[in-house]
């Protein structure tokens, strides 16, 4: 008799049912997330806006299915993290006082398909199987831009212009690859490396290839002479050194050292800001800066101010043919589509309320993902808090996190760490219901 739990199906339905809860498929699906994504620069300048956001509304379809064919494995409340909740919750509700509702919409629309994409890789992914997924993306993507640069700047002596490729390798660089601008590439560098580092700790890959790996990783940083790149080694440098402290010190100690770990970093950033003139010299970055600091000027003491607590309305990436940001263009001599810092983006749309929102969801999942780190013995938990504090301190100069590969990455990060350390993990998923067959538990592997 026909079990009345289980709707009779055409085979091939039944077939990609089945699929959708295998291991294969889950890579798969993960591994063409964040390819699509880490490639949007490239489809966009090749296909167009229309057929990557095609691509992304289909991944989209393709996670809402795969969620479904897993529910009996998940539990709402455990699902998003409440403070990406009431983020995007917030960003919404710009949409009223906006000045166009419309873009703040599409903008709205622009963060939720990759931050649902990294919500089900969250949940079908473990961390081990997430980094090994993200190496192997990055590994094609940066052997490709490395290739595509040796094309052009040696073998062809041309620019690849729809990609923004100058050829200036055989200069010893800036180069940019297939990510449209070297502090892009500089950015997916970093990421890579700690990735590459991972995977090699952790024997996920061969020696050689972590080797080959990790060559590849630096050569294309130290190429991109951005001068964010050595900002954010230093970061991960010292946050990887702190980690390694706290993680050897004797249980009954590390309460203790990651507050004065936590004061350090406080009297770090104060040091840094009334030094800054003269480490920016030291970078060489200043001609960067400059333009950075007028920008931000013209944002925090003109714009600002007049919307303090709402902002403008979130649009994502700005339409430099509307107010206000058409208007801070022309005062700044410059053509910026971003406020090149993403704390300074979301406070300027979204107000001080979405500001506090952001930072407070990713410095939650700091902490969270930071205390995870500190106790688990394997390396491979140090991966998470690494890679947000990659981001997070790119937010100072860049705007990367709010969009695209970064803002994919931010969001796998927010629940992972929601998954390890809150409330939730007291909840147990429900029990498979009568006739339906048990799934496999993703690991609690800390991660989350």
């Amino acid at each position: 008799m026909t079990n009345p739990a289980r709707m009779p199906r055409h085979p091939l339905l039944e077939w990609t049912w089945d699929a959708l809860d295998s291991a294969a498929f889950a890579r798969a699906f993960t591994l063409a997330v964040f390819g699509t994504v880490a490639l949007s620069f490239a489809i966009q300048r090749t296909a167009g806006v229309v057929t990557y956001s095609t691509v992304i509304a289909g991944l989209c379809a393709v996670g809402l299915a795969v969620l479904l064919r897993r529910r009996s494995e998940l539990t709402l409340v455990r699902l998003v993290p409440t403070t990406l909740v009431l983020f995007f919750v917030w960003l919404a509700a710009t949409a009223v006082w906006s000045t166009e509702p419309p873009r703040t919409l599409v903008g709205w629309l622009v963060l939720a398909g990759p931050a649902f994409l990294a919500i089900v890789i969250g949940h079908v992914r473990d961390t081990l199987q997430t980094v090994r997924a993200l190496g192997d993306t990055l590994r094609a993507l940066l052997a490709l831009s490395l290739a595509l640069e040796i094309l052009s700047g040696i073998l062809l002596d041309l620019p690849i212009r729809f990609l923004g490729i100058q050829g200036n390798i055989v200069l010893g660089g800036p180069v940019q690859g297939i990510f449209g601008t070297r502090n892009m590439l500089g950015f997916v560098a970093v990421i890579a490396l700690i990735t590459f580092v991972i995977e090699w700790r952790t024997r996920s890959i061969p020696r050689g290839l972590a080797i080959f790996s990790l060559v590849l990783g630096g050569l294309l940083a130290l190429l991109s002479a951005s001068p964010t790149v050595f900002v954010l080694a230093l970061a991960v440098a010292v946050a990887t050194g702190a980690l390694a402290l706290v993680r050897h010190a004797p249980p009954e100690q590390r309460r203790s050292l990651q507050i004065s770990l936590l004061s350090l970093v406080v009297v770090g950033g104060v040091f840094a800001y009334f030094f800054r003139r003269p480490i920016i010299a030291i970078l060489n970055a200043g001609s960067d800066f400059a333009t950075r600091a007028e920008l931000w000027d013209t944002i925090l003491n003109i714009y600002v101010r007049y919307r303090p607590i709402q902002g403008w309305g979130w649009v994502g990436a700005w339409p430099t043919e509307e107010f206000p940001y058409t208007s801070i263009n022309i005062i700044t001599d410059e053509t910026h589509a971003t406020a090149l810092n993403a704390y300074l983006d979301v406070l300027l749309q979204s107000g001080w309320v979405g500001l506090l929102l952001f930072a407070g969801m990713c410095a939650l999942a700091l902490v969270r993902s930071w205390l995870v780190a500190s106790k688990r013995r394997s390396v491979l938990y140090a991966w998470t808090p690494l890679v947000l504090i990659t981001l997070l301190v790119d937010s100072m100069f860049e705007s990367f996190t709010l969009g695209g590969f970064g803002w994919l990455l931010l969001v796998v990060c927010v629940v992972r760490a929601g998954l390890s350390r809150s409330w939730r993990e007291g909840i147990q998923p429900p029990a498979p219901t009568s006739g339906s067959p048990a799934l496999p538990q993703q690991p609690r592997d800390g991660a989350g």
